[in-house]
């Protein structure tokens, strides 16, 4: 594994740790990130859209369901935001409550993904980012079961995994992420994650305040299962609402002790077949 990999799980950098730093880089920018508030959402899919422009993304097609007005269904090779449409009884009447929000890779603190991949297509950037490196992808397509989140996949016509880089090449000068840049309610922000988690609560307060007591951040706790994450949310209801794992966990977190496992194991074979051969010429 090489050092830029040493985000990861299997070398993670642990709670509240500067994932930049961990991985090699000992003077850095700050780490950024986006800070996804659902609360303003209006589905429009300027991100989406921005998105697809700026990074030159194919068009993936659009799912017309005749069930709900999400045409893209979730993020994937060629769809590095997603705009969900979530529409839910909002009482027992079955009023129905739109809840929409924009999705994307995580960037995680603790990104199995990077180690997992052989090849170091997948790395951490200065800014603290996970970007995949498509001229070194092989395609062996380790990083997509990695992924707690189900972000990265395949492309079918090369087979190499691409996700969102947070416009790795923007941001280098000084630019807001495209997704961010387009959205027009600021649902999407963009800035250092530190300064960003302190707005993030804040605007939890505020809501709580206002009465909406359902208002709650996902995945800015940096002692969650993935370190907490540079991309997090403030959603109004259950993560699984908005088809969210509940309690992500880097995947690669056992790797440690299932290779010290294999060493003893493998100790315990070669000795016994050492003393199995001495035990014959006896």
């Amino acid at each position: 594994m090489s050092a830029d990999l040493a985000g990861g799980a299997a070398g993670a950098p642990g709670a509240g740790a500067d994932p930049a730093r961990a991985a090699g880089y000992l003077e850095h920018p700050p780490r950024m990130g986006f800070f996804t508030d659902t609360s303003v959402c209006i589905g429009c899919k300027a991100c989406e859209v921005a998105c697809k422009e700026w990074n030159a993304v194919p068009e993936d097609g659009l799912l017309l369901t005749g069930m709900s007005y999400d045409n893209t269904q979730g993020l994937g090779a060629s769809t590095w935001r997603h705009v969900a449409f979530i529409e839910k009884p909002a009482d027992e009447a079955g009023d129905l409550r739109w809840l929409m929000s924009s999705d994307v890779c995580k960037h995680c603190t603790e990104a199995a993904c990077l180690d997992v991949c052989p090849t170091g297509a997948l790395m951490r950037t200065e800014f603290g980012t996970v970007v995949v490196q498509e001229d070194v992808c092989n395609g062996c397509g380790y990083c997509i079961p990695a992924c707690p989140f189900g972000v990265i996949d395949q492309r079918r016509d090369d087979g190499r995994a691409w996700k969102c880089t947070l416009c790795y090449d923007r941001i280098g000068d000084g630019l807001e992420p495209a997704c961010a840049k387009a959205c027009p309610t600021d649902s999407i922000q963009f800035g250092p994650v530190d300064e960003l988690r302190e707005r993030a609560q804040l605007r939890v307060a505020e809501l709580h305040d206002a009465g909406t007591e359902g208002a709650r951040l996902y995945g800015a706790d940096p002692a969650d299962g993935v370190g907490g994450t540079g991309a997090f949310f403030l959603l109004l209801d259950e993560p699984e609402v908005y088809g969210l794992p509940p309690d992500p966990v880097v995947t690669t977190r056992d790797l440690p002790r299932i290779w010290r496992h294999v060493g003893v194991a493998a100790a315990g074979l070669a000795a016994a077949g050492l003393a199995a051969c001495l035990g014959r010429r006896a």
